[in-house]
């Protein structure tokens, strides 16, 4: 299915939650995901204390 290109973000999410099986659909979504400006990937536990600390304290 390719109508997803056209879906609005919220959107695109409900469909992708609805639709597991959607490979295409999950990869756009990711992809999306990924392009976000101020994204922040974190691996372990500690990393994500560390992010989270940074944004409490600025």
């Amino acid at each position: 299915m390719s109508n997803y290109l056209n879906l609005s973000e919220k959107k695109l999410r409900e469909y992708v939650k609805a639709n597991p099986q959607d490979e295409e659909a999950f990869q756009h979504f990711l992809s999306i995901m990924r392009a976000k400006p101020g994204r922040v990937v974190v691996s372990t536990d500690e990393q994500l204390e560390i992010e989270l600390k940074k944004r409490l304290v600025s």
